[in-house]
């Protein structure tokens, strides 16, 4: 069953912005609220995120991060010169 939320003292500014979005997508205020707040609490939250980070094995690299970085630059580069050789 479907709950209301009623939102007080919403700044004019705010409510004619959401109205313009709103309209100009083809939805009344009711849908395209409610699509910002479906959208906002699919998304897992910071502490979610940091969870799931903290929970994952550390991955050991044979080369730091820049330097990884840096032969991926130069292979590329070198693809593209090829490229323009032809």
């Amino acid at each position: 069953m479907s709950k209301m939320i009623q939102v007080r003292n919403v700044p004019d500014a705010l409510h004619r912005e959401l109205r313009r979005r709103a309209k100009a997508r083809g939805q009344t205020l009711t849908a395209f609220v409610e699509e910002l707040l479906e959208a906002e609490v699919s998304r897992p939250s910071r502490e979610e995120i940091v969870r799931r980070i903290e929970s994952r094995t550390p991955v050991e690299l044979p080369y730091s991060s820049a330097e990884i970085i840096r032969r991926e630059r130069e292979a590329r580069e070198r693809v593209m010169r090829e490229r323009d050789r032809r």
